[in-house]
């Protein structure tokens, strides 16, 4: 009997713990630790998970099977435990699928990313070798639509700088002559060139000046204004003639020398060749944009401001060096970052949070007989929060007294219309 009796409380034994006969011999398979690296990491990657959730399975089973002699609905109750035995193998099987997938999906997404780096690339130089084109091409057609002859106007200063620059270079050595024998001192010629180019820019402009100045008086036919304005513009003439191109004359007497072997200019002829010069340079000039770029620049120089279209009337275009399309490209490449991401980590996350999931079922079924859980989780939205997970978790549990009372009411409501 003794015998007979230790011989059955084994066996009762061994069925109730049965886990612990292949538990051990399954983690450390699952474990590898004595197979080669690429194994051990498979198995630890493939299997221990899984099996951790099926040893923990038979554990619950074992503590829920018991509890079904006390608990109400018993059928209910194995059901429940049965399909979650369903969601475990569901579990495993979307977790081995999930590591293909997000293998599969990582694949992908860096191949599109070799594709979206190399075409971001082949962009940006495309960009940089254009955007000089662009920005031409922006300022120019904000040149021709607008009102003000803007061309006009920089040829002007242009031309004014490129004329008080040579004359600057010209007149130099006058000028440190002058200057030496004022002071007595031989002062060095940028310290002469840089305040001589300001001064003689301001000379020509104020020639132009003078010039649109007489030309008006002329179109208004104001006998007064003419007189006056030619007079000043005689003395102009006079004094850049004398002071300007008569020293540039003077720099080209070698080159006429060079082809004449009694050559003798004199002051006559080099006065007349620096008006016939001036007459035709200024006459060239003013008539191919100084008569233009002069009425608008004394206009903002006087405060009166240009006339230019109203905001309204604005052409629309853009200066910017980056075309729109580069940057809607952009915008489009990040939504993708952004959404691939989303993916790839719903892809890595979801497969073994369902594991883990089925596995605390099987311990909220034995507690309250309701799963925490429903599985499987589509997306990431279906892992919820700790507190609205545990609100829906109270409501399923508190939904199963109202259907007693219910089933109570409806037992005792005919006996009382009986009565």
């Amino acid at each position: 009997m003794i015998g007979g009796n230790g011989s059955f409380v084994d066996i009762v034994l061994s069925v109730i713990l049965f886990p612990t006969l292949f538990q051990e011999a399954f983690i450390n398979f699952a474990w590898g630790a004595e197979d080669l690296f690429w194994v051990m990491a498979a198995k630890r990657l493939f299997l221990l998970l899984p099996v951790c959730a099926i040893i923990l399975g038979c554990w619950a089973t074992i503590a829920c099977l018991p509890t079904v002699v006390v608990r109400q609905k018993r059928v209910e109750f194995l059901t429940l435990l049965l399909v979650t035995w369903w969601d475990v193998g569901k579990a495993i099987a979307y977790f081995w699928g999930g590591i293909a997938k997000f293998t599969l999906s990582l694949l992908a997404s860096l191949a599109a990313l070799v594709k979206i780096l190399f075409f971001a690339v082949l962009s940006i130089v495309q960009e940089l070798i254009f955007a000089p084109f662009r920005l031409i091409f922006g300022a120019t057609r904000n040149l021709v639509s607008s009102q003000v002859a803007w061309v006009a106007v920089y040829l002007t200063l242009f031309w004014c700088l490129i004329e008080a620059l040579i004359f600057s270079y010209v007149t130099t050595p006058l000028v440190m002559d002058v200057f030496s024998n004022i002071t007595g001192e031989n002062l060095h010629p940028y310290l002469i060139r840089v305040p001589l180019f300001i001064f003689l820019l301001f000379v020509v402009m104020g020639s132009y000046a003078v010039l649109s100045t007489l030309v008006n008086s002329v179109k208004s036919k104001n006998i007064g204004a003419i007189l006056g304005i030619g007079a000043i513009e005689a003395v102009v003439l006079f004094v850049e003639v004398m002071f300007l191109y008569r020293e540039f004359v003077d720099a080209l007497v070698p080159w006429f020398a060079q082809y004449s072997a009694n050559f003798e200019l004199g002051v006559t002829g080099t006065l007349a060749i620096a008006t016939f010069v001036w007459f035709g340079i200024r006459s060239l000039s003013w008539f191919l944009f100084a008569s233009h770029g002069t009425p608008v620049l004394m206009q903002i120089i006087q405060g009166k401001g240009a006339e230019v279209f109203a905001k309204s009337e604005m052409p629309k275009t853009r200066l910017s060096a980056i075309s729109p399309e580069f940057v809607n490209k952009i915008k489009e490449e990040s939504a993708w970052f952004a959404t691939k991401g989303e993916e790839l980590l719903a892809a890595l996350i979801l497969p073994p949070l369902q594991v883990v999931a089925s596995g605390i079922n099987f311990c909220t079924l034995f507690l309250s007989g309701n799963h925490l859980f429903e599985l499987p989780f589509t997306n990431m939205e279906a892992i919820t929060n700790t507190r609205a997970l545990l609100e829906n978790f109270s409501k399923r549990g508190k939904r199963k007294p109202a259907e007693k009372t219910t089933e109570k009411e409806a037992e005792y409501t005919p006996q009382k219309e009986l009565v």
